[in-house]
């Protein structure tokens, strides 16, 4: 999480559970991206990178189910978004390896996670089989 950060309300949580939440997740990173003042590029990469991570929940997660929770976030004179997407497991057994360009349990691209990464300003990821991943993005104004 990015330290430092202040918010001026409390965030915003979305049920992801279905594709359809897909669409919700772009609009609501969408109108954060605005209301921080984000240009169209740096929305566009937060939109990017939180629809990658959603649709790791509805691939990875028990379930295919998570959640989202996104708020604005104010350092040092710069607005940004910071969205947290957590789970209930099973969890990254490597992450490491994950977050590596070319990795993949399903025979994909393997491009998701490290992708996400370089979209946005910080990015953490945690993860165990007990408590599943959490993985928090945070991009700011330029």
């Amino acid at each position: 999480m990015t330290t430092g950060a202040a918010t001026e309300r409390e965030p915003d949580a979305f049920a992801i559970a279905h594709e359809a939440d897909l669409i919700r997740v772009r609009k609501v990173l969408r109108a954060e991206a605005e209301a921080a003042g984000l240009n169209l590029v740096d929305a566009t990469k937060l939109i990017t990178a939180g629809s990658e991570l959603a649709r790791n929940i509805l691939n990875y997660a028990t379930g295919g189910r998570g959640r989202l929770c996104v708020e604005r976030v104010y350092r040092q004179g710069r607005r940004g978004v910071r969205a947290t997407f957590s789970d209930d497991g099973p969890g990254i057994a490597d992450i490491a390896a994950a977050l590596t360009d070319g990795f993949s349990t399903r025979g994909s691209l393997g491009l998701g996670l490290p992708g996400a990464g370089r979209l946005v300003d910080d990015m953490t990821l945690t993860s165990t089989a007990e408590a599943g991943t959490t993985v928090t993005i945070v991009k700011w104004q330029r």
